[in-house]
């Protein structure tokens, strides 16, 4: 089979018009608008994971030879799995051309790029962490990726609901705060009129980060 020096190109846009038809649970990819080789995409920490509320940015490089040889994988944000800025040796990377499958797609790519994320299993470019410190840099992963430039360019809509989490945890903090220094105070009165007024700062955080989320997916449904 000839490898004609458009294979990639070609080859890569048809894989993210079925990346749009067909997401991978999870995650969201995108190419640079200037270069289609250098993909970058987000994983949405699953529910009932040590990742649940963390979102992990990462990128895809893949060599002008895509579809007959592998891509390399990073791992940008911190996620206690994977190293960071390092090249992943996984069976679907560049580590492993032996064992790549040219009819494997940006979405196979992903989906076991997930798979692996999830499990354990050593490998060169993972680290061991609990789950508590894997909690912790979910926690701290929409701060860290709101500060990328190129990760806010490619996934505005990302952004708007990180955005959305932080405003309703932010107000969360400053109310817990609050009723701590009520619960100091004795005018008993005083302090549940309070805890009411910060009981509704919540609610409405909360109703407007559920407001943009539903603008969002309601807004992608029409664009389909």
């Amino acid at each position: 089979m000839s490898k004609k020096p458009n294979s990639a190109t070609a080859r890569l846009k048809q894989d993210y018009l079925r990346l749009k038809r067909d997401p991978v649970p999870y995650i969201t990819a995108e190419p640079l608008p200037t270069n289609i080789l250098e993909w970058h995409y987000v994983v949405c920490g699953p529910e009932k994971s040590p990742y649940e509320g963390g979102y992990y940015h990462g990128k895809l490089v893949f060599p002008r030879e895509f579809p007959f040889k592998p891509p390399s994988i990073y791992m940008i944000t911190p996620n206690g799995r994977f190293k960071t800025n390092k090249k992943l040796c996984l069976s679907i990377s560049d580590f492993h051309p032996d064992t790549w499958n040219p009819a494997w797609s940006v979405s196979t790519i992903l989906t076991g790029l997930l798979s692996f994320m999830l499990e354990k299993s050593p490998t060169l470019g993972s680290i061991e962490t609990t789950d508590y410190d894997k909690r912790q840099f979910a926690y701290q992963s929409l701060e860290f990726n709101l500060r990328n430039k190129t990760f806010s360019d490619l996934f505005p809509e990302t952004v708007a609901s990180m955005q959305a989490d932080l405003a309703v945890r932010n107000a969360t903090q400053a109310v817990n705060v609050e009723n701590q220094n009520n619960s100091q105070i004795t005018d008993q009165p005083s302090s549940f009129q309070s805890c009411i007024t910060n009981l509704c700062v919540i609610i409405g955080f909360a109703a407007f980060a559920f407001t943009v989320k539903y603008v969002m997916k309601t807004t992608a449904s029409e664009a389909e």
